[in-house]
């Protein structure tokens, strides 16, 4: 069995920055600077945030095999539906979204840094109570792993030995918080990125937590002010080419077509984002002037305005998050049923579930599950 020992950052020799990789860092530089000011521009960022953090978990979950929608998922987190099983595949979505938050709360409110103590915290929420639980949540490995074939002695990569992840992993937090260090806090991301997915440090979820990094780091550096980017749909369109370029780089140490891939990413993944921004914006302001002129307006507003950030809702859900009462509320899903904006998607008489369905099919494009193999 042939383990691999990765280098330290950062790349040595180090990377040849050719014109071609400064115009995509330029690139994606700026798109990310749009992106950070729709944080600004948009009314309400929770209603934008509530959904496509959940597109995300969902995204990235797929990646890893999960089979569940955006439609299930949004149906999952509403807690007054029974019999859904904790290993059902939107609950591992729902793990996603308690991991990402927590991650981003440890980061915001308690000025904690990105390092190991915080990686394992998001982990252990990640995989605690649901598939995987067994892989030793929150702690470092202490067997061996492997990606391809039934062993190690046949598989494509075989990452560190267990003795040494805690070594790697410490290099990759020094190299993090080294202000000797001075580069652009997209192209640390994308060294980052690939080192954890090299060390795997993780016997489970080691994909989801260094897609999870990225996002951490440009929120940690105020790149970002909001959780806007994500990278998930732009590496499961192209799955098999990252898996081939992060292969390159251990292998022959090719740092710039990864960073190539990585750049061209980020920019492609921030113009969706603000694309699907302001068309977001612009169903809502045209469904407005649809029932603005009905006698109880004020009442269908409120529940069309908690419909934008949650996408599904109950009518006692509804009610509570807008201060209404039940009736009223259901009067207004009646108006909205009407108007062809919502519509009754759990199928029961009682505890009925309504989804706002322009706006889920917005958020639905490209979340298709990947056919198994």
């Amino acid at each position: 069995m042939r383990v691999f020992i990765p280098k330290p950052l950062p790349p040595d020799p180090p990377v040849v920055w050719t014109d071609e990789l400064h115009q995509l860092l330029e690139k994606a530089s700026g798109a990310l600077g749009r992106l950070d000011g729709i944080a600004v521009t948009l009314p309400d960022t929770g209603l934008f945030l509530y959904s496509y953090v959940r597109k995300e978990a969902l995204l990235s979950s797929q990646i890893e095999g999960t089979q569940s929608t955006l439609s299930e998922l949004l149906l999952a987190e509403q807690l007054e539906l029974p019999g859904i099983p904790k290993s059902d595949d939107g609950w591992e979505v729902v793990r996603y979204i308690t991991a990402m938050e927590h991650g981003l709360r440890r980061l915001r409110q308690e000025d904690f840094p990105v390092s190991l103590r915080l990686i394992r915290e998001v982990h252990e929420k990640l995989l605690k109570g649901g598939r995987g639980g067994d892989q030793v949540p929150g702690e470092f490995r202490t067997s061996q792993n492997w990606f391809g074939g039934d062993r190690p002695g046949k598989a494509l990569f075989v990452p560190p030995p267990p003795e040494q992840v805690l070594e790697h992993m410490g290099a990759l937090e020094l190299f993090l918080h080294d202000k000797r260090i001075r580069m652009p806090t997209l192209v640390k991301a994308a060294f980052v990125h690939a080192q954890f997915e090299t060390i795997h440090p993780f016997l489970d979820g080691n994909g989801r937590i260094g897609r999870l990094l990225v996002t951490l780091l440009l929120c940690a550096d105020g790149v970002l002010r909001e959780p806007l980017l994500y990278l998930s749909l732009y590496l499961k369109t192209h799955r098999e080419r990252y898996y081939e370029l992060l292969q390159q780089v251990r292998t022959q140490g090719a740092w710039e077509p990864w960073l190539a891939f990585f750049l061209a990413g980020v920019a492609e993944t921030a113009d969706q984002a603000i694309a699907t921004a302001r068309r977001l914006l612009e169903l809502f302001r045209k469904d407005e002037q649809k029932f603005s002129a009905e006698r109880s307006a004020g009442n269908i507003l409120r529940v069309h305005q908690e419909l934008r950030r949650r996408i599904v809702g109950s009518i006692s859900s509804l009610a509570k998050a807008t201060g209404l009462s039940d009736p009223t509320v259901t009067s207004a899903l009646k108006k909205l049923e009407k108007l062809k904006m919502v519509s009754e998607v759990s199928g029961r008489r009682w505890g009925r579930n309504f989804c706002y369905d322009a706006c889920l099919n917005i958020l639905e494009e490209g979340t298709e599950p990947i056919p198994p193999r």
